[in-house]
């Protein structure tokens, strides 16, 4: 997981002083919760997580560069959004990145890989897009799985180009 802060004009400013720990720290403030899971094994620690947090139901999801509807999927995200459920991802191949709201109402821009589990909490907005590689899979977990369903915040700087990775 790499964590950077997006200025006004959207650019990205990686490791604007920010280590590991401070981005975690700074992620738990708005209730992200991240971790490094093993990819050998790791449906231990997504029981664990199942029964502390109540999620019932597990599935994979996979986007690829050759899916003919990979662009509406993509564009499905791109908007600044939140969901009434979780959402959970554990990385198990490729990359993304999830762009969420800080406490302050800055951008955090955070870079997920093979072997991050990232939960955004329910009512927290925020965007996913896939890097250049256009390519993750991810297992995904949920409470409710008709629940996990995009609103979109209307406002009048919406970002709709996806960033360069």
């Amino acid at each position: 997981m790499r964590l950077s802060w997006l200025g006004s004009d959207g650019a990205s400013h990686l490791g604007a002083a920010i280590d590991a720990s401070g981005s975690i720290d700074e992620l738990a403030r708005v209730g992200v919760l991240y971790e490094r899971l093993p990819l050998d094994g790791y449906q231990e620690a997504l029981e664990r997580l199942k029964a502390t947090r109540g999620y019932v139901t597990q599935d994979i999801v996979e986007l690829r560069p050759e899916m003919p509807n990979l662009r509406a999927v993509c564009d499905k995200f791109k908007a600044e959004h939140l969901h009434r459920d979780d959402e959970v991802r554990f990385v198990l191949e490729g990359e993304g990145i999830f762009d969420i709201r800080a406490a302050d109402g800055r951008w955090m821009r955070v870079a997920v890989e093979a072997g991050d589990l990232i939960v955004v909490p329910a009512d927290l907005y925020h965007r996913f897009f896939l890097t250049d590689r256009q390519q993750i899979r991810c297992v995904r977990l949920f409470k409710d799985a008709a629940g996990w369903v995009p609103e979109y915040r209307v406002t009048t700087s919406t970002v709709s180009s996806a960033p360069s990775v």
